[in-house]
């Protein structure tokens, strides 16, 4: 079996793994992070999104083994302690969640919108946000959740 070296929340971690483990299932089943959601395991819903080297990764279809050598941050590495990033901040203050599976790929993929544009307007936000599903909300509180967050970040 490979041995997968990388980098996760800022810690270096090693696994064994099977070739064909998902990115998904060493996070989850390996090291114990389960923030990272599996929904569809087809990259549909976007609830497993990741950032594998700075760049928002849907983790169910990238392989552990693509993964080697790579610096990887989940949901649980947002937060520095008990002080939640700023747009964990902003889904919780603009009530961008509901039941909160979705949250997880929604946050980590509006962090990476907003570092590639700054200030997104409604519609870059959605078109943004368009490989994520949300089953409860209807958006509305999402895309206002990510223009807070987006203003908050700017500081």
């Amino acid at each position: 079996m490979p041995t997968v070296e990388l980098t996760v929340n800022g810690k270096r971690v090693s696994a064994q793994v099977e070739a064909r483990t998902l990115l998904t299932q060493l996070l989850r089943d390996k090291l114990g992070l389960t923030g990272t959601h599996v929904g569809c395991d087809t990259s549909q819903c976007g609830a497993c999104v990741v950032h594998v080297d700075g760049k928002a990764v849907k983790a169910c279809t990238m392989l552990a083994v693509q993964a080697s050598g790579a610096n990887v941050t989940t949901i649980e590495g947002l937060a520095k302690g008990d002080t939640l990033h700023p747009m964990q901040e902003a889904f919780r203050d603009n009530h961008g969640l509901q039941c909160g599976f979705c949250t997880p790929g929604m946050v980590m993929s509006a962090i990476d919108l907003v570092k590639n544009n700054p200030n997104p307007s409604e519609e870059q936000i959605r078109d943004g946000l368009e490989g994520n599903i949300c089953r409860c909300t209807g958006y509305h509180n999402i895309v206002k959740a990510v223009k807070a967050g987006a203003a908050a970040m700017k500081g």
